[in-house]
């Protein structure tokens, strides 16, 4: 369990404003496990800055707004967070805000850096990353997090072998990230060119986007890049950022204090007409009928 003693020597996320938000902890040695569960619709910001890593699990809902960051890397504005994950290796300046679009709940797994050690490391460490997705590190925290709540005294042994493994894949992803190749997979997009794809539309979605800068992030002729996003999602470029942008204004009609004006600005559109039309040719509803349905 937990000892006073051990908040005064590693402090926890800061929570702003703290009143709405539930938080639950438990850890003891090197480990320790925080639960925080968010409200619907308050702005609130997170900060840390600390003598340990810090692995963040988002374990439920999105977000209609906001912004994660780490000093030294590009921000993240994107909304879909379930099963994403950031890491913040120790002394780095870690700030997120964000208005949760529906009940969200998040993990803190809070590591000495003698715990995340590997005898390979080096100098070099880990490198911190923003709102990634890998199905093995997600499984590995989690099962770290159900460790350390199990709060057994013998279990120590399990969560340091834990800890190794979750060290080799942090590790295996960052290497992994940096080597892949900018050349098109299997005839999509290669796994970092959707994400930096994906996350530009995203940060976007209040702009008309053009075909040249995305195919500039994804290191490609205009050409090519049209082919590979269609095999990779489906559908054109272009389509896909309408569809994201009806996903968005979907979020927002569900808040009745937000005028469907003030939606169809936010995402680019001059007139409530032009966004009218573009939402009912996407959902076959007009933004009043569908804001009705949440009466």
């Amino acid at each position: 369990m937990s000892r006073p003693s051990d908040a005064a020597l590693h402090p926890t996320v800061s929570i702003t404003p703290s009143e709405p938000v539930k938080r639950l902890g438990i850890g003891w040695r090197w480990w320790f496990s925080e639960s925080v569960h968010l409200p619907v619709g308050n702005r609130i910001e997170f900060r840390f800055q600390g003598s340990r890593h810090l692995l963040a699990l988002y374990n439920e809902g999105a977000r209609k707004s906001g912004e994660t960051s780490i000093d030294g890397l590009c921000s993240s504005k994107l909304r879909g967070s379930e099963h994403r994950l950031t890491f913040v290796p120790a002394g780095r300046a870690y700030r997120e805000w964000h208005e949760a679009a529906s009940s969200a709940q998040v993990t803190f797994l809070y590591f000495d850096p003698a715990a995340l050690h590997k005898p390979d490391d080096g100098a070099a460490g880990l490198a911190p990353r923003i709102y990634f997705e890998d199905p093995l590190v997600w499984e590995t925290a989690s099962k770290l997090k159900k460790a350390i709540e199990s709060a057994e005294t013998n279990c120590a042994p399990y969560l340091e072998a834990l800890c190794g493994v979750l060290a080799h894949e942090l590790s295996r992803s960052d290497h992994d990230l940096v080597r892949e190749p900018a050349a098109v997979s299997r005839g999509g997009l290669a796994g970092w060119q959707k994400r930096v794809v994906v996350e530009y539309v995203e940060g976007h979605l209040g702009e008309q986007v053009c075909l040249l800068k995305l195919a500039e992030l994804a290191r490609l002729s205009v050409h090519h890049f049209c082919r590979a996003f269609k095999k990779s999602f489906g559908i054109p470029a272009y389509q896909y950022q309408v569809q994201r942008r009806m996903e968005f204004a979907k979020l927002r009609l569900a808040d009745r204090a937000v005028s469907i004006t003030d939606i169809a600005l936010s995402l680019g559109y001059a007139q409530t007409s032009s966004f009218s039309s573009a939402f009912r040719k996407a959902t076959g509803w007009t933004p009043t009928d569908y804001r009705r349905e949440f009466e």
